[in-house]
């Protein structure tokens, strides 16, 4: 055993960051925030079953990670993670886990629909967890502005599950753009095939018994009480704005991750959508405003941050309809790959990379062969997403980056969920309201104030900057 004296930056070389010869150090020299080699980063799987199942399975890939406690609405998702963890005590409310194991665990994984999102991440951060929370990190913008702030009030390791944050491509990528050899980006263009699930159906109907080994209330979480459908579960819930966020705020944290880190950027100004529509009847194409839309395109239009003049605009476009291809890309070649694409235009040349900023490339792609591409200049993670946030969580706060802290996955995911305003703001078109102003076709550019968390010229928009809890649910710092 090392003795009291052990200094702590031979400990951080020796032990926490490196994946092989680990020094046995007790938890009580390392301090608050540290986790002993010796002990292992216990781990609590809030969301066991599905996407949760997949990340406790690739936190347990370590030798130094012990999944100590679980818990999950639905008995048949956790199935697989019970029997593969069955020392893990199980429970079915993520505030009771917290409760009863707050001394017994070091981090938390949350893997729940995007709806728990927030309320579970804070409660662990609150304790002093580290926390790993899936992407979209929220369900709404007020929600990401508070968990940014969390991030800087309780000093804890935090992390997003962008993946591809942490993958190769993107980081060549920046490397790429920041060489100059596209010049300045003015403009940037991301698409993606999803959604691959239902959306822009009518809300489900019907009487159904709830399964015994579903606790539906907890499901729901801090939304507004409705009947048990099995058309929400187990996937299907992204398309429901109740529950998800729609196919932007499943997959542009893929697809843009690259675009905030290699432009200079922060919260928009301005932001407009158009959104397909869906016909009822002859002239009846009102919205269903439960469902998110088939299909959508969003401009949002960003100040620049380096001081240099004018905006750069950030378009996306899913369910199917993509930009328009580059005049220098040759008729048979990919224009991104199944998931997506991102295009950054510059005042010298263009950029195409595929999702997860994987594959980048100049345009015309000869231009790969026929330049002097710049050197590698920044650090890879080669244990990938998941254990990059295990080291870290080890070596303790401060001591080790991740690739998708709080501090960026919070900014970030408010530019996307303002997409969704816009979205959401443009299905109430056809709102039974006498006041002209109160009515908006998707018409109109909506302009944000990031300061105040925002839209000053359309205020029934503002209705989805921050939902409103049931009893029982309450998020605050």
């Amino acid at each position: 055993m090392a003795s009291k004296n052990y200094p702590r930056r031979k400990f951080i070389q020796t032990g926490a960051l490196g994946l092989a010869g680990f020094t046995i150090v007790p938890r009580h020299v390392l301090g608050k925030g540290h986790v002993a080699p010796s002990d292992k980063l216990r781990i609590a799987g809030i969301g066991a079953g599905g996407k949760g199942e997949g990340d406790l399975s690739e936190f347990s890939k370590s030798k130094n990670v012990a999944i100590v406690a679980m818990a999950d609405v639905d008995d048949r998702a956790a199935a697989k993670s019970r029997k593969r963890f069955s020392k893990a005590n199980y429970y079915n409310d993520f505030r009771e886990m917290l409760d009863k194991e707050k001394d017994n665990i070091d981090a938390c994984s949350i893997s729940t629909p995007d709806n728990t999102h927030a309320v579970a991440t804070l409660a662990a951060m609150q304790l002093g967890k580290h926390v790993y929370t899936q992407k979209p990190l929220t369900h709404d913008i007020y929600e990401a502005r508070i968990l940014t702030e969390a991030a800087k009030k309780y000093k804890v390791v935090t992390q997003m599950g962008n993946q591809g944050g942490s993958g190769d491509g993107v980081r060549r990528t920046q490397e790429l753009v920041a060489s100059g050899l596209i010049g300045d980006v003015t403009e940037v263009k991301c698409w993606t095939n999803r959604p691959v699930w239902p959306q822009g159906i009518p809300t489900p109907t019907g009487q159904f018994d709830i399964p015994k080994e579903l606790n539906w209330d907890l499901w729901i979480g801090p939304a507004k009480m409705i009947d048990y459908n099995p058309a929400y579960l187990p996937f299907n819930w992204r398309g429901w704005w109740a529950f998800g966020t729609g196919a932007l705020g499943d997959m542009a944290c893929h697809i843009m991750d690259p675009v905030f880190r290699c432009i200079p950027i922060l919260y928009p100004s301005s932001v407009e959508c158009s959104v397909a529509t869906i016909w009822k009847a002859m002239w009846d194409d009102t919205a269903n405003q439960d469902s998110c839309p088939p299909s959508s395109i969003i401009h949002l239009s960003y100040p620049r941050t380096d001081g240099k003049p004018g905006e750069i605009k950030v378009s996306w476009h899913d369910g199917g309809l993509l930009p328009e291809r580059p005049d220098e890309l040759l008729p048979d070649e990919d224009f991104g790959n199944w998931d997506g694409g991102v295009l950054f235009i510059g005042s010298k040349g263009k950029l195409l990379a595929d999702c997860y900023g994987a594959n980048p490339r100049l345009l015309p792609t000869k231009l790969m062969k026929q330049t002097d591409l710049p050197p590698e200049t920044l650090a890879r993670v080669p244990e990938g997403h998941y254990l990059q946030w295990v080291n870290a969580c080890i070596a303790g706060y401060g001591n080790a980056k991740t690739s998708s802290p709080f501090e960026f996955a919070g900014p970030f995911t408010e530019s996307i969920l303002i997409g969704n305003l816009a979205i959401r703001s443009w299905m109430m078109r056809n709102q039974n309201s006498k006041k002209q102003e109160d009515k908006y076709s998707g018409r109109k550019k909506l302009l944000w104030d990031a300061q105040k968390m925002e839209i000053t010229n359309f205020d029934p928009a503002n209705q989805f900057v921050k939902r409103e809890y049931r009893d029982g649910w309450k998020l605050s710092l």
